[in-house]
């Protein structure tokens, strides 16, 4: 090639990249508050097939190891099923009413909220058994892309988000998510500036005036999987202060109190929180990254629920949740802590080994503490059931006492699937020993979903709800049969 036609295809090459500069998407903004609009608690009850049980699943972080495994527990409730005193069936995943998740366990619970029964048969091959992780390699040293890389705001995390949309998501947005009838999603991600778990929810985006339903799940999951260095994180325009926004009256009761009650501590901690994002003026942008650095197990949110719920009970305050009579939490942990040969050898980790452990063993701790609590809770509530039921309180005068003894009348089941629950070794270590990253071996996404099944099957805690609830499991599900699936009318078209 001569040298005129070199420098022509040189200048044309640096259009195409430069012509490809990008601009990332803007959440737009409301000018009008509504606590009774928009996807949130408040507005998805309404959809809970079972009022008097709550089941919440809590998927965890962990790539596509998380996907797997918390797909697993969905496939392994969809075959379970409870009778009803009339005689009707209803499967315990259709009392599903919230699912909590992070970074790689965002994935399943956004596309299960979208896609509702039709994932069973789908999600396998366009996710799980998909090299997402060598698609977004591909894709950020493609020269064609270089350009959007570079724009402002625009990095590889909304480079992988439309990615999810191609091959998952198909363009959904929140208000798709909305229009369902499916449980509530709550993905989550980590606010760089002050640490503090940020919810794809219309409650936080009240405090930021800005509308949840123009945002794209595929955003969301994106946000809420932006491993720090391997990913950029995602900006969101924050116009906070514009829209008369106020938290909840049943919070401001707490958030005004020096001495707001004890079992108020963590939901005060969560209106100083939003407090600090609905001041728009002096943070105009919020900057997300990968969710399970404030919270890897998505339990912080179930744990402020059930913190509110006691506070106001003992406040004498009713809430929507006062008919529950059993909450059933299923914690998908699929941390792993695969072995090293550091305590062999006298010369100490790389700086890199190192970094990655300093970030991953307070996240990995925190894990257990958050099922740890969990269950504090569930021995709490026993706890002052068994006293207002004691000879003791029915002859008590003490108002004080009365009210300390206040609390929900729910009995709380804590089911820990995790890997530890395992009683084979042999499986542990091999489930224990796959990496985080969103490729993995079609042998070991099969085994992820069979063991997932396995752990909650073999629960005590799980047993239990069954009994208390009148469930049996049935056998494997027949082939799916979308005709009658929720998510006839909630899966868009491509776009």
């Amino acid at each position: 090639m001569n040298r005129p036609r070199l420098w022509s295809a040189a200048l044309l090459l640096a259009l195409l990249v430069l012509g490809g500069c990008a601009t990332r998407p803007v959440n737009p903004p409301i000018t009008q508050a509504d606590p009774h609009a928009g996807y949130r608690l408040a507005t998805r009850q309404v959809h809970f097939k079972d009022h008097e049980t709550l089941v919440i699943l809590a998927f965890s972080g962990g790539g596509t190891r998380a996907a797997a495994f918390s797909f697993g527990v969905l496939e392994f409730l969809r075959r379970t099923e409870i009778i009803r005193a009339n005689g009707e069936k209803i499967r315990l995943l259709d009392g599903v009413g919230v699912i909590t998740g992070v970074s790689g366990g965002s994935f399943t619970a956004l596309a299960y909220g979208l896609y509702g029964d039709q994932l069973f048969a789908e999600y396998e091959q366009r996710f799980l058994k998909r090299d997402v992780q060598g698609a977004i390699i591909a894709r950020a040293f493609n020269p064609l892309n270089w350009g959007d890389l570079s724009s402002t705001g625009w990095g590889r995390s909304e480079l992988a988000a439309d990615l999810y949309d191609e091959i998952l998501f198909n363009g959904a947005t929140f208000a798709d998510l909305n229009r369902g009838k499916g449980p509530l999603i709550l993905a989550s991600a980590t606010d760089i500036s002050t640490g503090a778990r940020l919810v794809f929810d219309q409650d936080i985006f009240d405090a930021m005036c800005s509308n949840l339903d123009a945002v794209r799940l595929s955003r969301a999951a994106a946000a809420s999987s932006a491993v720090p260095l391997v990913l950029s994180p995602v900006t969101l325009n924050n116009y906070g202060g514009t829209c008369n926004y106020g938290p909840p009256p049943a919070w401001n009761r707490f958030a005004r109190s020096r001495e707001a009650l004890r079992t108020a501590a963590r939901a005060k901690r969560e209106i100083e929180e939003r407090l600090a994002v609905a001041d728009g003026a002096r943070r105009p942008y919020l900057h997300l990254f990968d969710g399970g650095v404030a919270d890897n197990v998505g339990m912080r949110s179930v744990l402020t629920v059930l913190e509110l719920m006691e506070a106001l009970k003992q406040e004498g305050v009713p809430t929507r949740l006062d008919k529950v009579r059993r909450i059933a939490v299923f914690v998908v942990n699929s941390v792993s802590s695969p072995r090293t040969d550091w305590d062999e050898r006298e010369k100490p980790p790389g700086p890199l080994n190192l970094l990655l452990k300093a970030s991953g063993v307070p996240i990995d701790h925190y894990s257990y503490e958050a099922f740890e609590l969990l269950k504090d809770k569930q021995a709490r509530w026993q706890s002052l059931r068994r006293l207002r039921q004691s000879a003791a309180f029915a002859i008590n005068q003490d108002p004080a006492v009365a009210r300390e003894l206040q609390g929900p009348d729910v009995d709380i089941y804590a089911v820990d699937v995790s890997f530890a629950a395992l009683k084979d070794k042999a499986e542990f270590d091999y489930l224990n020993e796959l990496p985080t990253t969103f490729v993995l071996p079609d042998e070991a996404v099969d085994h992820l979903r069979t063991a997932a099944g396995k752990i909650v099957k073999e629960s005590p805690e799980f047993q239990r709800l069954l009994k208390d609830v009148g469930a049996d499991i049935v056998p494997d599900a027949s082939p799916l049969d979308t005709t009658n699936s929720r998510a006839r009318d909630a899966v868009p078209t491509a776009r």
